[in-house]
């Protein structure tokens, strides 16, 4: 196994309601699910216990994750003690059955927080997500059964992905939301102009996945050449041929900076995230030891403003060519719910 960083991982606060975990946190969802074929089961289970040794104990799954398998390896993962210097993060709102059906209705919250919690092989999630919001169901219906897990202990704190401002606000009213988990990075802030605002006048925590863009930020166009035929990521608009080259100049402007400053390319987006204050928690993830430990090295990494404004500059508005996901349907910028005086319970 590669020696663990020397970095110090520091410790912050998601949310008021008293969750705390590692500053930097470890996406998995790569290491089962649409970045090519499963990942060989021990090597995963290697990395993962390499990155709790390196400091890093905020984890990050989804049931959609294969789906299941995600969980189960987590849960493999988890056996022999380590459970308890975890912050376990986990998400529904996806059901795999027959397509895919966005839900939010209490009866599949609930039967979806069983299931990961018997495929997780805990008594408790620490943090659960809404992955993507349904537009059918009033979110107080959604965020009544969550509250209802939370009282029974099943779960500790309530987080959002991918939600609307207007959304997390009345989320929030039911009860208080620890963290909304959106996609953040030097080449993806649409979410600056009104979600960030929210979740900061709330006291929300924020959770940035995908803060390397999918890799395209540590690795550049050359990362195309490396994708497996079954990589969600070829068919992503950003990914495609016709947007490539544009892209492409994006990321050598980063690497050369990086170059400059004596450190990677992911190493300087990831410190990009991280200055953007103290309630962001980006959570990368890597299939590698060795990329684990360039990532966790971006909490050494200082930028003083004038470098902030020199790697924005880098990808001005309207410089990214290509939206996030072949369809923008399921995403937070589609994601209002009915009135509450519209549902009518079964």
């Amino acid at each position: 196994m590669a020696a663990a960083p020397v970095t110090v991982v520091r410790r912050m606060k998601l949310g008021s309601q008293g969750l705390e975990v590692s500053a930097q946190g470890l996406g998995c969802m790569g290491m089962s699910a649409f970045y090519g074929p499963p990942k060989p089961e021990p090597d995963m289970i290697e990395l993962i216990h390499h990155a709790i040794a390196a400091g890093i104990t905020f984890l990050d799954t989804a049931d959609f994750y294969g789906p299941h398998t995600n969980e189960l390896l987590l849960g493999k993962a988890l056996q022999g003690g380590v459970r308890e210097k975890l912050q376990l993060a986990t998400k529904f709102g996806i059901s795999s059955g027959g397509g895919w059906e966005v839900r939010g209705d209490p009866a599949y919250v609930r039967a979806a927080c069983e299931g990961s919690l018997r495929r997780l092989g805990v008594g408790c999630i620490d943090l659960y997500y809404q992955l993507r919001i349904d537009t059918t169901v009033p979110i107080e219906v959604t965020m009544g059964e969550l509250k209802k897990l939370v009282e029974e202990g099943k779960i500790k704190y309530i987080g959002l992905s991918e939600a609307s401002a207007s959304t997390i606000r009345r989320a929030h009213g039911v009860h208080p939301i620890s963290a909304v988990q959106l996609e953040w990075s030097i080449w993806s802030r649409d979410v600056e102009e009104d979600i960030i605002p929210t979740c900061r006048e709330l006291g929300i925590g924020i959770v940035a996945y995908s803060p390397l863009g999918r890799g395209f930020l540590s690795g550049g166009a050359k990362l195309i050449d490396s994708l497996s035929e079954q990589d969600a990521r070829k068919n992503f608009p950003r990914f495609r041929p016709e947007n490539l080259d544009k892209n492409a100049q994006i990321f050598e402007r980063v690497n050369a900076m990086a170059t400059r400053k004596g450190c990677t390319p992911s190493q300087l987006a990831l410190a990009w995230v991280h200055h953007q204050g103290s309630d962001v928690c980006p959570i990368p993830g890597t299939t590698k030891i060795e990329n684990f430990n360039q990532n966790v090295g971006a909490l050494s990494v200082k930028l003083t403003p004038q470098e902030m404004a020199e790697l924005e500059s880098y990808v001005a508005a309207g410089d990214v060519q290509g939206d996030r996901y072949p369809q923008m349907a399921s995403t937070w910028k589609y994601c209002e719910t009915p009135p509450l005086s519209s549902w009518k319970s079964e």
